[in-house]
């Protein structure tokens, strides 16, 4: 057991990719889980896979662009974990269109979950933080939340608006002595290209093949608990693509030849 043992860790996006993984990493450390997407079933699955601790698990199904109100969720896990020590907003969906094509409700599709979701849910659970003055925030980002990047207009724009959300955010809950994470991934090897949005509204069901190649789910997770351990406010987390970020920041006229020059996107 480790440095989380019997807090509660509330993950959305639990069903697979990071947030499955982060499911496992924290069962290990000893964290009592509350697992939230919108497949029970799948989350069943990850719940059975923790092993030991799988009965320290709240299996709590979720649609994060449910325009309900999210407040009575929180007070659900609440009363039947004792509170949420650290609520990590990774559920999200990618896209792969150009917007040219891609009518204005995908866009807002993509916005609901990515960013108002996120928001939603973590107005729901700070009260309580506040009221106890502790609590950790984590955000799943993208490195497409600190450039653009083609086919992904709505998906960078939703990973943008969480960037400048959630760095205000610290600011305000540092009196409460509330942390912020924002978490920046790479490329991971997840299913998030092939559930990916396209114009049409339907799932993309192609693996790119950076994504094909690139960090293990596993691997990254640990990562961010480590950037959790440490209080980190931000983390790049990936491969060499990560070396754009720093590109783009000192070098941006390579940074969009690169870019421009890419044959693949």
């Amino acid at each position: 057991m480790g440095s989380f043992q019997d807090k509660v860790v509330w993950i959305t996006g639990a069903s697979s990719g990071i947030g499955e993984e982060l499911a496992y990493a924290f069962a290990k450390e000893g964290a009592r889980l509350v697992l939230s997407s919108r497949d029970r079933q799948k989350l069943e699955k990850v719940r059975d896979n923790c092993g030991d601790r799988a009965d320290s698990c709240l299996v709590l199904p979720l649609d994060l662009s449910d325009q309900g109100d999210f407040l009575p969720i929180a007070e659900e896990v609440i009363e039947k974990m004792g509170g949420v020590d650290i609520l990590i907003n990774n559920a999200g969906r990618s896209q792969r269109s150009l917007a040219e094509e891609t009518p204005v409700e995908i866009d807002r599709q993509i916005m609901e979950l990515n960013f108002f979701g996120a928001i939603k849910l973590t107005k729901a659970v700070l009260p309580t933080m506040i009221e106890r003055k502790t609590g950790h925030l984590v955000v799943i980002s993208s490195i497409t939340g600190k450039f653009g990047f083609p086919l992904r207009t709505a998906y960078s724009a939703s990973k943008h608006a969480l960037q400048g959300y959630f760095e205000a955010l610290r600011f305000e809950l540092e009196k409460y002595h509330i942390k912020v994470t924002i978490v920046s991934p790479g490329r991971v090897k997840t299913n998030i290209s092939l559930n990916a949005l396209t114009h049409t509204g339907d799932a993309h069901q192609k693996m790119d093949d950076g994504q094909a190649q690139g960090m293990p789910a596993d691997v990254c997770a640990q990562k961010i608990i480590r950037a959790i351990t440490t209080n980190k406010k931000e983390a790049l987390i990936g491969n060499r693509e990560i070396n754009l970020v720093h590109i783009r920041r000192f070098f941006p006229r390579l940074f969009y030849r690169i870019v421009s020059g890419l044959k693949k996107w």
